[in-house]
């Protein structure tokens, strides 16, 4: 065997998961500007290394921008239907990276899958914006969508809050903070492979070279950013792994294997059932953080995708 077959026979990645982690990699490699780029430049950097995996995709029957207090949403409908079901999508990116143009095709795979509308939230960014700034705004988000449903064509009774890494933290701490402020409930979360606790778990060790995709190093550095004490990465809103999470919507929980973070979403799956909340938790196998945005590629991303639009489809009642 060569020594690239056997490199290869080693990997335990998907291939084609591979294929878009090495490219993502190379693409940052080839455009970062400097040894310390300013997070203004990586945020730049980080647009034009996904641009490749945002466009194609579904053709939606209407796109479009608008702002709820300030904040730049995208409203994304697949069918001309009135009064669909929706999804409020947070994109991840660490609370400082990524955008809803990063996760654009993300979006609209969820859209036509799930034939659900698919509303994304450009929250304000960390280091700039800390705990609780974006927290807040997609609570605002949720009410104000509700108060217009109307008008935005939705329904405000079938909703679903979702996001992928720091997008699903920001998910469970929506609910959470909805729940303690006597909000009615959204209908549903859907959790892609989330950072929901600072701790090191033995996923870290595993998974934690720079082949997996996300560092430890980047993924501490993430948290540190986005608070501005130390005390509150433990305050349950922060770190909502160790919230109280009773009452909370059903959940769908998407974990890679091949994460630092696959520890940190099997045990909020625990935990999540042990406060009775609704469950459904796939781990896929070989796949890296961020996987999901390789579907252009990747069968098992498509999978991951069509089980998630199964599962809101059910969640959400969509006729």
């Amino acid at each position: 065997m060569s020594e690239a077959k056997a490199v290869e026979a080693m990997d335990d990645v998907d291939p084609v998961i591979r294929k878009f982690v090495d490219q993502i990699n190379e693409g940052y490699a080839q455009l970062a500007s400097s040894d310390a780029p300013s997070i203004v430049q990586r945020r730049a950097v980080a647009e034009m290394v996904r641009k490749p995996w945002r466009t194609g995709g579904p053709v939606m029957a209407e796109t479009r921008d608008f702002e709820i207090e300030g904040v730049r949403m995208r409203l994304h409908r697949p069918v001309d239907s009135l009064d669909l079901p929706a999804l409020l999508y947070v994109h991840g990116g660490g609370w400082a990276l990524f955008s809803i143009d990063t996760h654009d095709r993300l979006m609209r795979e969820y859209a036509a899958r799930a034939g659900v509308a698919v509303i994304g939230i450009d929250y304000s960014l960390a280091p700039e914006a800390k705990f609780p700034v974006a927290l807040d705004e997609i609570v605002t988000a949720v009410s104000w969508l509700r108060d217009h449903a109307a008008e935005m064509g939705i329904d405000g009774d079938r909703m679903a809050v979702g996001g992928d890494s720091a997008g699903g933290n920001l998910t469970v701490a929506t609910c959470l903070k909805m729940r303690d402020l006597g909000v009615r409930p959204v209908q549903a979360m859907l959790l892609n492979y989330g950072a929901f606790a600072p701790e090191h778990m033995p996923s870290y060790d595993r998974y934690g070279g720079d082949s997996y995709f996300l560092t430890v190093d980047e993924m501490d550095d993430f948290w540190s950013d986005y608070v501005s004490d130390p005390a509150q990465l433990s305050d349950p809103l922060v770190a909502p792994l160790h919230a109280d999470l009773a009452g909370l919507p059903p959940a769908y929980l998407a974990i890679a294997q091949c994460d630092i973070l696959a520890d940190c979403n099997h045990e909020l799956a625990v935990r999540l059932k042990r406060a009775g909340v609704a469950v459904e938790s796939v781990e896929y196998e070989r796949a890296t953080h961020s996987f999901l945005e390789a579907m252009s590629i990747s069968s098992l991303s498509a999978k991951a995708l069509d089980d998630q639009a199964r599962w809101l489809r059910e969640t959400l009642r969509v006729i």
